[in-house]
């Protein structure tokens, strides 16, 4: 096995990975991944044992026990370049040895999960209800940097989704990938199920107008209508594509679970999304944690 360089894989002085300032012993199989920081302590207040609490930068790590289960909860911050991060890292944690600097004979299989805050794009999902993506679409570009093949239903979807939209390719090659469906299964009539747009950002990206016009004013009109072999586009944020790309590529089983705290087809935001979240939590723990 080729060993990694230094300037590759960066390990600290305690022997953690460089970003998460984590090390091997200190992370789950079973990760639960949330963008805001102070979401962390909100999800590890269930657990019934925290061994560990970490931090470095706006990476926050709590790792306990749910019952016998062992789960890890990170914080990511926002966007599909810290995903790439926070998905890197604890794959590395897991099968890299960093002793050795080499690529482990047996690979581990991570179960990765977001708890994440995302805008409804059709007006029977509302604002305070969950959403669980089946698949990830990614506007974004992250995981054009990655080398892959592409299955033919992925690209069937983004060759659909750029027909259908009329996405300016000038702007972005959009790529698609599907979420796991054994955690998919887990999670059951109490979440709305369907494709996950993400975008590069909160503004222009998601078809916001504050002072600057935008390229492709009608993408988000164009996002309610799409259809393909019976899927719909059901909510945009700024992660699961990058999710369940980078999860595919790893072999892990990725999952992202959304509250619906912004309707953008009637307009409405929540007038509690603190609560939603905290039910969204509750209710997806259950979901994870059932036998």
């Amino acid at each position: 096995m080729q060993r990694i360089a230094e300037s590759e894989l960066i390990i600290n002085s305690r022997g953690a990975i460089y970003h998460l300032d984590v090390r091997p012993e200190e992370l789950a199989d079973t990760i639960i991944v949330v963008g805001d920081p102070e979401r962390v302590k909100k999800v590890s207040a269930h657990f019934d044992k925290i061994e560990h609490r970490l931090q470095h930068r706006e990476f926050i790590t709590h790792t306990g026990y749910i019952g016998n289960k062992h789960v890890s909860v990170i914080s990511t911050g926002i966007g599909p370049d810290n995903i790439d991060i926070v998905f890197n890292e604890p794959d590395a944690l897991a099968n890299i040895d960093f002793e050795t600097r080499t690529i482990k004979e047996k690979l581990a299989k991570l179960h990765i999960i977001r708890f994440g805050t995302s805008g409804s794009l059709q007006a029977d999902i509302p604002v305070d209800s969950f959403v669980a993506s089946t698949h990830g679409l990614g506007l974004d570009n992250l995981l054009n940097f990655y080398k892959y093949e592409k299955t033919a239903a992925d690209q069937e979807m983004a060759n659909a989704f750029t027909e259908q939209t009329g996405l300016d390719m000038n702007i972005t090659r959009p790529y698609a990938f599907s979420g796991s469906d054994l955690l998919l299964q887990k999670f059951g009539d109490h979440f709305h199920k369907g494709i996950t747009v993400t975008c590069p950002g909160f503004f222009g990206p998601q078809g916001r107008v504050l002072r600057l016009g935008l390229n492709s004013p009608e993408l988000v009109d164009r996002l309610t209508h799409f259809n393909f072999n019976n899927h719909r586009i059901t909510n945009f944020e700024m992660e699961t594509s990058a999710i369940y790309g980078l999860g595919k590529l790893m072999g892990h089983e990725c999952l992202s679970v959304n509250a619906i705290i912004a309707n953008r087809v009637v307009k409405e935001f929540s007038k509690d999304s603190d609560a939603a979240v905290e039910k969204m939590i509750k209710k997806a723990l259950e979901a994870l944690t059932a036998s």
